[in-house]
């Protein structure tokens, strides 16, 4: 996660938005529209010089951390796109962390930019944003490096052609994929994970998949793949599938639609969005290795599953072997099975009383 610091009489800002604030006085009187930002106050900063804000989270986190401070003249949205076609001065792009994504970042951008528009695309050095010049698409100006302070760059274009709509299916991958319940068709959104074959842990989730019923939750669907596959062994489910990526959550539409399966998709900051109980719990949670914050959050993740557990309801994760779920599990749910493994990999499954 980038450095936290307080800016001025600002909250706190991460590396890359202080970039920004070191340079604001390009968007003097501007309507600026901020893409992909991080979990700080940055586009509500820009109103000591800007006209109005409107701001775009891709990662469900960082909407919820701004969205209470929203007002007249700052509006906050969360998705992959606009709900509007409004055209703004300034666009500033955060850099994504999944690279690909950049050019479809630079598409929306150019969308809501007026002609001659300026593009400001600020990233960490190490998070690939040098690269900005060569990754511009040709209907923006050749990108110009106009800082280069706290360990991040900031460049600037401008518009200068008129850029191709935004049609999801040109920035889809679409594949067929083998899992234990036969062939489904995955839609990939660029910037969402994907190997195009089921990666291990999947595998050994999918081999073993209980069989369920009535209201089933697949936590961190990701492109769909855990829905699809539920989907194509017991359509009768009625599944939720939540996720905390626009692009992951768009890819799951796209993904169900492309199988002829319908379940309700929304994002969810852990369980906090779902309501009610499951009768069902499916996951292959997306913790990774080597952060702290992810302990915290599995631990939420199970606390929240137990709580919301229907009884009779079925509860099945896979996770890495190494990592310290048993003992979480054991306290929150009282038992723990473990109905198979792998030399990295381990089932865990509970069923309420």
């Amino acid at each position: 996660m980038p450095a936290l610091i307080f800016y001025g009489s600002h909250a706190v800002l991460t590396n890359p938005s202080q970039v920004i604030i070191r340079n604001q006085e390009t968007l003097s009187q501007h309507k600026v529209l901020v893409l992909n930002h991080e979990a700080d106050s940055l586009p509500k900063a820009l109103l000591d010089v800007a006209q109005s804000v409107d701001a775009l989270a891709l990662d469900y986190h960082h909407y919820l951390h701004l969205a209470p401070q929203a007002n007249a003249k700052l509006r906050c949205y969360f998705g992959h796109q606009l709900p509007h076609q409004d055209k703004y001065d300034t666009v500033i792009v955060y850099f994504p962390k999944a690279k690909p994504l950049a050019p479809y970042l630079f598409n929306l951008a150019a969308q809501h930019l007026v002609a001659d528009g300026q593009l400001l695309v600020v990233g960490e050095n190490k998070g690939g944003v040098k690269s900005l010049v060569k990754l511009l698409p040709k209907y923006f100006a050749t990108g110009i490096k106009l800082d280069n302070a706290r360990h991040c760059l900031l460049f600037g274009s401008s518009l200068i052609d008129t850029a191709p709509e935004i049609k999801l299916s040109d920035w889809t991958s679409q594949y067929q994929l083998a899992t234990p319940q036969g062939n489904i068709t995955i839609c990939n959104l660029v910037g969402v994970f994907s190997e195009k074959h089921l990666d291990q842990g999947t595998e050994l989730l999918l081999s073993h998949l209980p069989t369920l019923s009535g209201r089933v939750l697949d936590f961190g669907c990701g492109a769909g793949v855990i829905a699809a596959a539920l989907l194509k062994a017991q359509p009768t489910l009625s599944l939720e599938c939540i996720d905390i990526n626009a692009m992951a959550l768009a890819s799951c539409e796209l993904t169900l639609a492309a199988n002829g399966m319908t379940a309700k998709v929304y994002p969810s900051d852990g369980l906090a969005q779902t309501s009610g109980k499951f009768d069902g719990i499916i996951s292959n949670p997306p913790f990774h290795d080597g952060l702290a914050s992810t302990t915290s959050i599995a631990q939420s993740f199970v606390a929240d599953s137990a709580k919301q557990l229907q009884s009779k309801g079925i509860w099945q994760i896979v996770a890495n072997r190494h990592l310290p779920y048993s003992d979480t599990i054991a306290a929150e749910f009282g038992q723990l099975t473990v109905p198979a493994e792998n030399n990295k990999y381990k089932l865990y499954y509970f069923q309420q009383a």
